[in-house]
């Protein structure tokens, strides 16, 4: 067996845990490798963050995938950009020094050389490891970390699936291809959710589109999507005191913030209304219909809209990822699981010997921010001080 360690998934995670890898813990570059469905790193990351026309990360100067924590600030002062790159209280960096500085890492450690393109099929145990089957062939591993996003789990209102089926152009915002680019000038577009990601569309499009937002709720105020206070002990040390994995699904659903924005966003969201450059309705679709003549109609509960085009900013179900694959792993190897289907892992979040989990997987342990970067920084504390300890 060659492989010491192999990454399944080329996402945030899997880039930095690399890092971690490669610089905090001395696994040598022919010891490892990552395996990604997409084409290049990052990719899905990368397409989710420009099809809202997102300027800004949500994150802070100090979440990113370096493991030195100020590695990113460093970045900025050499190249010059500092000044423009951060934003507001937190200094949240712009979306293109974030990318800069993930692919200068790239680069140095030459992550493209240690990745292979493929989309597993099956997890099988070895005497010796862990073979990941995939549709490219298979690789084996003493260990593995299984980095998964939860980017395929869409979540599709009942109308809106059926209204799609019908042929109308209805689209989710993270569904692949998705380009708002191609929406026509002038054209009427419904989108459809309450938070960051449907704020940063609405603001990308109504500069060239006669644009409505519809909300459930009015604007929700928040500068992260769980209370700081999840991102270091002095939360996180009650949650790991409670012993019950439903109690612990329960503080994780209770800490999130879905549907809400940073107060800068709130800001230039209103401002846009203000100055009659799009329209909020706090409402909620119950129905719709298509024709070819008169597009979408969409019935709220006290209003009817009609749109050429309906987006969909209504983010991702819960489900555990990587059906039906990893299913199979639990059963056949009788892998531990909460009630909520989520893995049940150690501290330093080995699910079994040889096999770790980060992001969504890892929420059970991690908290809220599981899935977020600074999840991801988490979870590389944890690896490296499991390996070097």
């Amino acid at each position: 067996m060659d492989l010491n360690w192999l990454i399944v998934g080329g996402g945030i995670h899997g880039v930095h845990l690399a890092f971690v890898l490669r610089e905090r813990c001395g696994i040598a570059a022919d010891q490892m490798q990552i395996i990604d469905r997409h084409e290049q790193l990052l990719a899905h990351w990368e397409a989710c963050t420009t099809a809202c026309g997102m300027r800004y990360l949500r994150s802070t100067v100090v979440h990113h995938l370096a493991p030195d924590p100020h590695d990113l600030l460093r970045f900025a002062q050499h190249t010059r950009a500092e000044a423009h790159h951060f934003h507001g209280r937190y200094q949240r960096p712009s979306l293109a020094i974030f990318r800069a500085h993930s692919w200068s890492l790239i680069e140095r450690y030459r992550l493209v050389d240690l990745t292979q393109r493929g989309r597993v099929k099956g997890l099988v145990c070895r005497e010796a490891g862990w073979c990941v089957e995939t549709d490219r062939g298979a690789i084996t591993a003493r260990n593995v970390i299984l980095a998964l996003g939860i980017g395929e789990q869409l979540r599709w209102p009942v109308w809106a699936s059926s209204l799609r089926a019908a042929g109308a152009p209805i689209h989710h915002l993270y569904e692949p291809g998705f380009d708002r680019t191609r929406i026509g000038a002038g054209a009427s577009v419904v989108i459809v959710g309450g938070g960051i990601s449907a704020a940063h569309l609405a603001l990308a499009l109504c500069t060239t589109t006669s644009v409505t937002l519809v909300m459930r709720h009015p604007i929700k105020i928040a500068p992260f999507d769980s209370p700081p206070g999840w991102m270091g002990p002095k939360e996180l040390r009650r949650f790991h005191a409670e012993p019950d994995m439903r109690y612990r699904r329960a503080m994780i659903n209770q800490a999130r913030l879905p549907g809400t924005m940073p107060v800068e966003v709130a800001q230039t969201l209103i401002t846009a209304v203000q100055h009659k450059r799009l329209q909020i309705v706090i409402d909620e679709v119950h129905a719709a219909d298509y024709n070819n003549d008169d597009g979408i109609t969409l019935t709220l509960s006290d209003a009817t809209l009609h749109a050429a085009t309906v987006i969909l900013a209504t983010g991702f179900t819960g489900e555990r990822p990587g059906y039906p694959w990893l299913d199979e792993a639990i059963a056949v190897y009788d892998l531990p699981v909460a009630a909520c289907g989520y893995p049940i892992v150690r501290p330093d979040l080995r699910w079994t010997q040889g096999l770790y989990v980060s992001g969504a997987l890892a929420e059970l342990e991690l908290g809220p921010v599981a899935r977020n970067i600074v999840g991801a920084r988490h979870a590389g504390e944890r690896l490296a001080n499991n390996i070097r300890g």
